[in-house]
């Protein structure tokens, strides 16, 4: 965004301060930071927090309305649990029980009526023309209509994922939304999870899946089970609730969700932080510990964490030494090429370098495959093969 976009209009810094309980020097502070950022293009101009402050979370959307200003939290960091047991047992003391739903392996959105118009923003707080318009296929017009006032949360999976290109799926053919929270506009307080699962079965509203509720003595060896089995089928995880949503939500991963993320990030090596590396290294050390594997299971956890770092990073030397550019291929599928315009903008604006193959026309939709390029990691092995040191 061009510093001639973060220009900020007196009026709407003046709502703000009015509706966040914020003063108007501080907010100023706050843009003059670039903590607060104005976002002008696909939608009438919205602010966002681009980092938690002041008690609002990254990627806090702000706009302004016929009311004055109405504000999009961002969605609650959640917490993971390394060792099971301890976890649930220390986080959610005095609770009686537990609401356990999949934890599925996509991107994290948050959808809400703006002037009377459904956008979808993702995390950052920015709004997504392509997620706009796929995730209205899924239903929600008339629960917007009703409750204007509410922020369906929930995660964009599926094969045609341009942020997230995991095909883990196979009850989703293209792209859907799955709800995991409903929370509050302005405030962002959740419903419980009774009242979400009542008010999406209304509105025939997809949610994650949902495994129940669990008393507390009884949660880790339950949830271990179910942890067992998604690893089975390629699937990420858990997130345990207190019903009430009164405590914050902690979850919890399998091995195999370890073993996939590693695999992935590794053939773009130099394009993750380390911490996203070294993180899933560690979760794979305490769950080993936590399930007291015998040595010949431990042996195995070792072959596939190993295989998950080595090979895929192998195959990017391979074929940058071949002279391949190494690259992320995405694809999208969209009803009108506007959108696939305007996201290819969205992208640039994200400072995402990536080539649009040409419109393929299936069953009525234009399916696009977009190349992106990791830059820092085809630099680097270039770099290395040619003589450079570490």
């Amino acid at each position: 965004m061009s510093r001639s976009q973060e220009v900020p209009d007196k009026e709407f810094v003046r709502l703000s301060s009015i509706a966040l309980k914020i003063p108007v020097s501080r907010l100023s502070g706050m843009l003059n930071r670039r903590v607060l950022q104005k976002v002008s293009g696909f939608f009438p101009d919205h602010y966002r927090f681009d980092k938690g402050i002041a008690g609002f979370e990254a990627g806090t959307a702000l706009f302004k309305t016929d009311d004055g200003i109405e504000t999009v939290r961002g969605f609650p960091k959640i917490h993971r649990a390394m060792m099971l047991g301890v976890g649930i047992a220390t986080h959610f003391e005095g609770v009686p029980e537990v609401a356990v739903e999949e934890k599925m392996n996509g991107y994290n959105v948050r959808v809400a009526s703006i002037n009377g118009k459904v956008i979808a923003l993702t995390r950052g707080g920015l709004v997504c023309p392509y997620t706009t318009e796929r995730v209205l296929e899924d239903g929600g017009r008339e629960f917007f209509i009703d409750h204007p006032d509410l922020v369906l949360c929930g995660e964009m999976v599926g094969p045609d994922n341009p942020y997230v290109p995991k095909n883990i799926y196979p009850e989703v053919d293209s792209i859907s939304f799955f709800i995991f929270d409903i929370r509050h506009k302005n405030s962002g307080e959740p419903l419980t999870v009774d009242e979400k699962h009542e008010l999406c079965s209304h509105y025939n509203i997809k949610t994650v899946p949902y495994f129940g509720k669990f008393s507390i003595d009884k949660a880790a060896h339950s949830i271990a089970g179910i942890i067992r089995e998604l690893g089975k089928k390629d699937r990420e995880g858990v997130v345990i609730k207190d019903p009430e949503m009164k405590l914050s939500a902690i979850k919890y991963t399998s091995s195999k969700s370890n073993n996939n993320d590693l695999k992935y990030a590794f053939g773009f090596y130099n394009d993750y932080g380390q911490d996203f590396f070294f993180s899933r290294v560690v979760r794979e050390g305490f769950q080993a510990v936590e399930w007291d594997e015998d040595e010949e299971t431990l042996h195995e956890r070792c072959c596939l964490l190993g295989e998950s770092i080595l090979k895929p990073m192998v195959s990017t030397i391979k074929k940058r030494q071949q002279g391949e550019r190494i690259t992320e291929e995405v694809q999208i599928r969209v009803r009108s090429l506007d959108t696939a315009y305007k996201f290819e903008e969205h992208l640039r604006r994200l400072g995402i370098d990536a080539q649009f193959d040409e419109p393929q026309l299936v069953d009525g939709q234009y399916l696009i495959v977009i190349r992106k390029f990791n830059q820092s990691t085809n630099d680097r092995t270039s770099a290395i093969l040619n003589g450079h040191l570490w």
